[in-house]
């Protein structure tokens, strides 16, 4: 399975973008904190599937899924806090792609049992 065909992997490579671009406007105070944080988490989600897909079982993709959907509840309590400190404002955009990416590691992870 080549994880570039996958579209979980597409969508995360997406989010990883949008990530870096909302994250770039944050203090430089945070540049170690909080920027860091949701970086290395967003870039966690596309780097796990690919791990995953390389695997030679489906047992070991689904490892490897469950982190990328723990990545995921980071990165969105990660954007929260940033909106509560006022780096950020509120990006329907950005809260789409969490969302859609959520529901792309579920499906994933849902068809994979039942293979």
């Amino acid at each position: 399975m080549d994880h570039k065909d996958l579209d979980v992997w597409k969508k995360g490579m997406d989010l990883v973008e949008k990530i870096y671009s909302i994250s770039s406007s944050f203090p430089d105070s945070e540049r170690f904190g909080l920027t860091s944080q949701i970086r290395r988490a967003a870039i966690s989600i596309p780097s796990n599937i690919a791990e995953g897909a390389g695997r030679k079982s489906d047992k070991e993709l689904l490892q490897f899924i469950s982190i990328a959907l723990g990545s995921l509840a980071e990165i969105e309590t990660q954007y929260l806090i940033a909106i509560r400190l006022k780096y950020i404002e509120e990006n329907k955009l950005v809260l789409s792609l969490i969302v859609e990416e959520r529901k792309l590691l579920l499906g994933f992870r849902n068809y994979l049992k039942r293979k």
